[in-house]
């Protein structure tokens, strides 16, 4: 996904093979969802990836990234980005309600924060209120120059 030049357009395409896939879906109703991908990268869960995707390059501007339990951190003073794992990427049907310890972390792809730059969303864990990273401005970025 950071490679692309459009990866709203891979984003949505993965949406739209999700929801071909099963009877009922509407493409309105299907949002990507994300988690570590630990798992995956260790052999298990291959079956998963029929209709998601692995993406890496991501770096998380604004916070830390705890490996161990997978959530967000207070980011090491003078470090400015942090290189996050890679992820597991897929579409689900009807998402939950808005939960308190997740954060929806915006993606962009340059540093330059605009509309024209904005890719999607991706919800990531917290301990702390996800008002706490709002107010850090904290984002994933595909490119870092």
């Amino acid at each position: 996904m950071t490679g692309f030049f459009n990866p709203q357009g891979f984003l949505t395409a993965m949406r739209q093979e999700v929801t071909r896939a099963h009877k009922g879906w509407s493409l309105d109703s299907v949002v990507p969802r994300q988690r570590s991908a630990q798992g995956v990268q260790r052999g298990r869960g291959h079956r998963c990836l029929r209709r998601a995707c692995l993406v890496h390059g991501l770096f998380l501007d604004g916070a830390g990234w705890d490996k161990k339990n997978c959530k967000l951190q207070e980011s090491l003073p003078k470090v400015l980005f942090i290189k996050l794992p890679v992820v597991h990427i897929f579409a689900v049907n009807n998402p939950s309600g808005k939960d308190a310890r997740s954060y929806k972390c915006p993606v962009y792809k340059k540093p330059n924060r605009t509309d024209l730059n904005y890719i999607t969303t991706l919800s990531l864990r917290t301990v702390q209120s996800p008002d706490h990273w709002i107010l850090r401005g904290v984002a994933l970025l595909c490119d870092i120059k």
